[in-house]
């Protein structure tokens, strides 16, 4: 029993470190025209400051892992959390976009590690289906953060302005912080970890970058989280203009996104022990091509409508909660002695696609229809590089 409580406090914790990189961007996305008007510039340059962020993250994921392959998974959470610390409280008085870059790529850089170092925190202290439904659960945890960060964001640009969206983020990551110090446990004990030469590091890098199954797996992850990272992208299109709701009404888009989210990590975590990974990796891409020829069809035949345009979403995600578990770990396990490694990798992946997907996100506003034919191809894209493993390793 003491057991059990200890595992469900970790896998809250690592859940929590996890959701700093969503809270970190759908937090402030209901500020951006405000932040415009107070720093006097055009609301387009204020995009630079999620373009700069998600170059930050993305970058820096390169790195947590192998860090903390070598000076352990504690230290390099507890670091990153302090600079994340700093830099929200930083940006509360931001008096130009200027400074605020700075601040957003300092967030960047430190936001990633928790979510990097607790994929290898996991596979560290288990292993089969226990680590999958650890994987799962802290997935079902995360998921609330696109749900509730806008909402937050939305409120507290309405009674405090802008400012108050990162002192919030200065008290999550402090919270976070002194969460890790009291009861993050050190799972890479010293005789396991790998030596700081640069050239053993670099062969490492190669060796994984290298590996034909593991760059399609990260890319089947990266381009299925593509499907719904574009409407989180468009979100202020998707829900002040296609829509025609107000700022505080962005949980009508995160809300069902992360109740899908949810509900299919829940039943991912049921199944662990019962359903082979193959299988639950193709039922949830059943799901979501179901998604996605609702999504289609929809918005060929009618005008943009709550609930029906957010509907398919939630059914997404929920295909794509079903698979991730199995995968991710599939993936981390290719490399039993660099999972530190082989997760900053695949979360460099995974970012690298959302943040070139944010980028052109733009050529797709101007119709639900645009979006849906966006998901769509994501979503084609991902089943693509399933199917490519499959042909390089035999049967999934």
């Amino acid at each position: 029993m003491k057991n059990n409580v200890a595992s469900h406090r970790l896998t809250l914790l690592l859940a929590g470190l996890a959701m700093l990189g969503p809270f970190s961007i759908d937090t402030y996305l209901p500020s951006f025209h405000a932040i415009a008007v107070s720093l006097r510039v055009d609301e387009v340059l204020v995009q630079q400051t999620l373009s700069v962020y998600l170059l930050a993250f993305s970058t820096m994921m390169l790195f947590h892992g192998t860090l903390s392959d070598t000076f352990g998974r504690r230290r390099i959470v507890l670091i990153a959390l302090a600079v994340y610390i700093g830099a929200s409280l930083a940006a509360v008085w931001s008096p130009n976009l200027h400074w605020l870059l700075v601040c957003r790529a300092l967030q960047g850089m430190s936001a990633g590690a928790g979510v990097v170092i607790g994929r290898a925190i996991v596979r560290d202290l288990l292993a089969g289906a226990d680590a999958q439904r650890a994987m799962a659960q802290i997935t079902m945890v995360f998921g609330l953060a696109p749900a509730i960060a806008p909402i937050i964001g939305g409120w507290l640009q309405r009674v405090f302005d802008w400012p108050s969206v990162f002192a919030f983020l200065s008290a999550f990551g402090l919270l976070l912080w002194l969460s890790s110090y009291l009861g993050l446990p050190e799972s890479l004990p010293p005789e396991a970890r790998q030596p700081l030469h640069l050239r053993t590091i670099a062969g490492n890098y190669c060796r994984v970058l290298r590996s034909g199954r593991f760059l399609l797996m990260a890319l089947a992850i990266g381009t299925g989280f593509a499907g719904f990272g574009l409407y989180i992208a468009s979100a202020p299109y998707f829900v002040m203009t296609l829509l025609g709701l107000p700022e505080t009404a962005f949980g009508w888009l995160f809300v069902p996104m992360v109740t899908g989210m949810i509900t299919g990590a829940w039943v991912a975590s049921r199944n662990a022990h019962r359903v082979v990974p193959g299988r639950m990796i193709r039922n949830g891409y059943l799901f979501m091509a179901a998604a996605v020829a609702a999504n289609l069809l929809y918005n060929a035949l009618l005008p943009p409508a709550l609930p029906w345009m957010v509907l398919p979403l939630m059914l997404y995600n929920f295909g794509l909660s079903l698979l991730m578990p199995s995968l991710t770990l599939r993936i981390v396990d290719l490399f039993p002695a660099l999972r530190g490694l082989a997760s900053s990798l695949l979360s460099f992946v995974q970012t690298a696609v959302f943040g070139a997907t944010a980028a052109i996100a733009p050529l797709f506003f101007g119709s639900g229809l645009r979006l849906a034919a966006g998901m769509a191809g994501a979503f084609l894209l991902s089943v693509s590089c399933y199917r490519a493993t499959r042909m390089r390793a035999g049967a999934a």
